[in-house]
This record gives C-alpha cells, sequence and structure tokens, in this order.
C-alpha cells in the first residue's frame, strides 16, 4: 500500500533521463504522470473521454518500472517507448475522463496551410521582380521550361536537406540546421564553408536590397516633386502613346548597363531646361544610395531586431499588390507574342537564346530555402505532410513566379517598343508619373526598409558568433560591420545598379555549396553508409554537382 501511494516516475534521476530524451518538450515532469483508475471505481460515463485499454496497459507498465526505480542503475529507467508523446499524454479524473495536457510546444505547432504559406512568403523576394528579364534573357519558352525545371531541380534538393538530419543515428538532431550536418560530415571545412556560402546569399540579398530601396526612393521623391510642383515629365527614352505608358529606358546602349536616364522638365509656362536644381541632389546613383546611410546605418546597430520582425507581414501584402498590378496592367497592354524560335526579329526576342544561365542564377537564389527550411519545417503541426506540404509550397512559388513573368514579358508593348528593353527590375519598364506603380514602390520600399535591419542581424549573428561566440560581442565590432556591409551596397547601387546580375551570381554561388554540392555529398554518403548506395544514384547526384559548377562558371561569360 505504501508503494501504491508513492507519486509515478518520481525519481529525480528519472526525470533529468527523460528530458535527455525530449528536449524539445516543454511541459513540466510532474504534469506528465499519468494517473490511472481503476474502471470499477467509475461511477458513470461522461461525455468526455474515457480511461481506454490501452492506456490502462500503459499505466500498468508504468507503475512496473516505478517499482524497479528503487535500483540505482539508470538503465532501469523507462524505456522510450513507454513514456508517451506529448500529444498523447492526458490526466485523468477520477471520474473515469481524459483530459489533453496543453503543452507549449504543441500548441505552437501550425497547421499545413500555415506551414505553406510561411515558406511561400520567405521564398517571395526581390527576385520576382527580375522574372521578366530572365525569360526575356532565356527566351520565351526555353524561359518557361527552365522555371519549371529549376524549380523541381530545387525542390528535390530541399527534400535532400529536410531528411538529412534524420539519417544520421545515435546523435540527437532535433535542434540542427542543415549547416550542423554539413559540419557532422565535412568536419570544421563543412562548418566554414557552409557559413561562407551563407553569409554570400544574406551579403548579396542587403546589396541588391541597397539598390532597390535606392531606386525606389528615388522615384517616389521624384513622384512627389513633380506632383507637388504641378511639372509634367516628358521622358526621353522612347515609350508608348497610350493611356499606359510603358518606357524604354536604355534604347540604345545594353540593356543591363548602368545608364543614368535623361529627363526633361517641362514646366507650366513651357519652359524647357536640361538641368533642374532637384536633379543635382536627387539623384539615383550619385545621391540617394547615400541618404540612405542616415536612415539605415543606426537601424543595423540595434541589439535586438525583433521590432522590425512585426513588420514582415508587409512582405505578403507588397506581394499580392505585385500581382494585382501585373493584372491589371496586362490586361489593359494585352498581349503583344511572336514566336521566331532562333532568329531574332527587331522588336522580339528568339524563343531559344544562349543567354539562358543568367535565368538558372536568378532562380538558383529565387527558389532557395535551403538554410532554413528545417526549422520552418519543425513548426508544421503534422510531420508525416512535410514532404507534401513543402511540394505545394514550390508550386506555388512556382506559378507565383511564372505569373509575374509570363504576363510581363507577354504584355510588354511590341512594337512599339522592343523586348529587349525589359528591364531587371520590371518596375523600371514604367514611368516615375504612373499611380499604380507609385504605390508599389512605396509599399516595397517601407517593407524593405524594415526587412533590412533583419538581414542585418542575421549576418551579425552567424558570423559574430562563429568568430567570437557572441552575438554583439562590442558596439564597435557591430559598427564595423555594418558599415562594411553598408559600404558594399552603396557601391554597388552607384556604379553597377544592375539587380539581375547581383541576383544571378549571388544566387549561382551560394547555390553551388548550400543546393547542389552539400546535399548531393551528403545523400551520397548516407546511402553508402547504410549500404544503399548504388551506381545509378552516384552518376545522378554527381551530375548534379557538375550542373552547379557549370551554373556558376556560365554567369561569367554572359
Amino acid at each position: 500500500m505504501e508503494d501504491d501511494s508513492r507519486p509515478l516516475l518520481s525519481s529525480e534521476q528519472t526525470g533529468e533521463d527523460y528530458l535527455q530524451r525530449d528536449s524539445t518538450n516543454s511541459l513540466d515532469l510532474r504534469t506528465k504522470r499519468p494517473f490511472h483508475v481503476e474502471r470499477k471505481n467509475i461511477i458513470n460515463d461522461g461525455p468526455q473521454e474515457t480511461v481506454s485499454a490501452e492506456a490502462a496497459v500503459l499505466n500498468s507498465r508504468l507503475h512496473y518500472y516505478s517499482r524497479l526505480m528503487g535500483s540505482s542503475d539508470r538503465q532501469l529507467s523507462p524505456p522510450d517507448h513507454v513514456i508517451p508523446q506529448p500529444d498523447e499524454i492526458y490526466i485523468y479524473s477520477p471520474l473515469g475522463t481524459a483530459f489533453k495536457v496543453p503543452g507549449s510546444d504543441h500548441t505552437s505547432k501550425n497547421p499545413s496551410i500555415i506551414t505553406i504559406f510561411a515558406i511561400w512568403n520567405t521564398m517571395m523576394g526581390t527576385s520576382i521582380l527580375s522574372m521578366p528579364w530572365g525569360i526575356k534573357q532565356a527566351g520565351f519558352t526555353l524561359g518557361v521550361f527552365i522555371v519549371i525545371f529549376i524549380g523541381l531541380l530545387m525542390l528535390y534538393c530541399c527534400y535532400i536537406v529536410l531528411k538529412s538530419p534524420k539519417s544520421i543515428p545515435c546523435v540527437d538532431t532535433s535542434d540542427w540546421e542543415f549547416p550542423d550536418v554539413c559540419q557532422y560530415y565535412f568536419g570544421k571545412v563543412g562548418q566554414w564553408s557552409s557559413l561562407m556560402f551563407s553569409m554570400v546569399s544574406l551579403v548579396g540579398a542587403m546589396v541588391v536590397y541597397w539598390v532597390l530601396m535606392s531606386n525606389f526612393l528615388f522615384n517616389t521623391g521624384q513622384f512627389i516633386y513633380n506632383h507637388v510642383h504641378n511639372i509634367n515629365v516628358s521622358d526621353s527614352e522612347l515609350e508608348t502613346n497610350g493611356s499606359e505608358k510603358v518606357i524604354c529606358p536604355y534604347q540604345n546602349t545594353n540593356p543591363g548597363g548602368n545608364n543614368t536616364i535623361s529627363t526633361l522638365f517641362l514646366s507650366d509656362n513651357g519652359n524647357m531646361s536640361d538641368v533642374n536644381p532637384f536633379e543635382r541632389y536627387w539623384s539615383k546613383t550619385n545621391t540617394v544610395p547615400f541618404y540612405l546611410i542616415i536612415l539605415l546605418l543606426p537601424l543595423l546597430c540595434f541589439r535586438s531586431a525583433s521590432f522590425f520582425a512585426r513588420f514582415t507581414f508587409l512582405g505578403t501584402i507588397s506581394v499580392v499588390y505585385l500581382i494585382v498590378l501585373v493584372t491589371v496592367k496586362a490586361v489593359r497592354l494585352g498581349f503583344h507574342l511572336e514566336f521566331h524560335w532562333f532568329d531574332k526579329t527587331e522588336f522580339y526576342v528568339p524563343e531559344f537564346r544562349l543567354l539562358f544561365p543568367q535565368l538558372t542564377g536568378v532562380l538558383t537564389l529565387a527558389f532557395f530555402i535551403h538554410n532554413c527550411i528545417i526549422t520552418l519545417m519543425k513548426n508544421n503541426k503534422d510531420q508525416k505532410n512535410n514532404v507534401r506540404d513543402l511540394s505545394v509550397a514550390y508550386l506555388l512559388v512556382g506559378l507565383t513566379y511564372l505569373y509575374v513573368g509570363v504576363l510581363i514579358f507577354a504584355a510588354f508593348p511590341s512594337p512599339p517598343l522592343f523586348k529587349d528593353c525589359i528591364q531587371p527590375n520590371f518596375l523600371d519598364n514604367f514611368p516615375s508619373s504612373d499611380i499604380m506603380v507609385f504605390v508599389a514602390r512605396t509599399f516595397l520600399l517601407f517593407q524593405m526598409i524594415t526587412v533590412y535591419p533583419l538581414l542585418g542581424y542575421l549576418v551579425r549573428v552567424q558570423m559574430m558568433g562563429q568568430l567570437f561566440g557572441n552575438h554583439y560581442p562590442s558596439f564597435l565590432h557591430v559598427l564595423i560591420l555594418n558599415i562594411l556591409i553598408v559600404g558594399a551596397g552603396v557601391l554597388v547601387a552607384t556604379f553597377y545598379p544592375n539587380i539581375g546580375s547581383i541576383i544571378r551570381f549571388s544566387g549561382a554561388i551560394c547555390g553551388l555549396a548550400l543546393v547542389f554540392v552539400f546535399p548531393a555529398l551528403v545523400h551520397m554518403i548516407t546511402l553508402r553508409r547504410q549500404g544503399m548506395l548504388r551506381w545509378k544514384t552516384a552518376i545522378s547526384h554527381s551530375l548534379l554537382i557538375l550542373l552547379g559548377v557549370a551554373n556558376l562558371v556560365a554567369q561569367f561569360f554572359m
């Protein structure tokens, strides 16, 4: 009788063992002691779930192991298959009813629909603005095929990354990310190389953000100035004459080059001047990139980025508005397509072009989520649906990219304009006086101002944590790092503001390691250790590595 009154699994030693088995379970041990009341003591069955026979058997097993806990031998603690899972833990009342324990780890899980759109929102970055340009560089038919092919390829590599921690035996990988897996298989080389390539993707994104913020801030200021001073803008570049104006900024030069758009301002009294005082202090490449330093450099030095994380919902709003904008423009402009398979004409590009590696480089970054997919999927409520939800998310991302890229390319008015005039940022093909585009630029500008410090925080945490073991070693360390990052953005925005080239190089470099090389090697090593590696698998994954190398090398010849 005395033994029966003792609390079940009350040994401190047992509690430690249990915590070691499941470090992610946030429930207190005292709430995890299943209590079973014999059926003969139940008076009435209420509407709640009654104690099942399976629960009674489980309780008997736990009673049995609790008798053995009198020994000091740790091996006599209950094994894993006896301890209930977090979602199987109930508190049983004396009346035989059962109530689930609402653990915080369980309630924080997201349903599949939330997980899918979280992945979609994370991948929907600045690459969406370059999709029409990428399809133009590859050719319409080849471009659509490449978007589908690269999307499937990136999905497969992401699947390998997702399952990689589970294939490591005898090690607790519950809180691991893919860089930890690389360190396990490749040691310090894997750790530092994964960190370096992760930095390339983050810093590359920050440079693209600086170029785009300079662009959006310039056009927003231009719109406000013209509206306040009642100035009608007559652009010297080619443009359409209809109600929906589309411009070709660099019609006499390489569309990917860095050329300043020459704009003539026509005032109400008809006087025309080539040089406006406003232009001298409000230039897209000469002054605006420096103005951003005043705002963003102090924000980067914040110790915590939690304030900016509250505005991440703006990313979803911006993407949805871009989709609406593209739809409206396509309906008003109509489709302008002619199919010339290999020969270029005056207004159209061929369906297959040798510049297609530029699109593959952009897509490598556009579909890149491999360095954080494991963490995102940990919050999925039903873990057995991870592969399905990941596939659905990639499908939505691919459809979004195709929708924007295909519609803008097809609706671009040729003639009178040339398809080669489509810009790396397709918003540059619309004048600053366009109301809908002005709203889009304003949305994106505010969103990027809030996301930029988050990216800087991620760079600081990863780099400072590896070098100094402290995310914020000192204000001076953080300031020097931020000055280097901001300086890179200002230099590129001033001398080479081509987001298409920045995205494709960043994507090809980080994708080489984190998308192609490391996932393929990890997969082959895992199969080899399990004795399941076949020559077909080895050849196919070796070709995957070669594809990543070719993708990077090709960027230097475009």
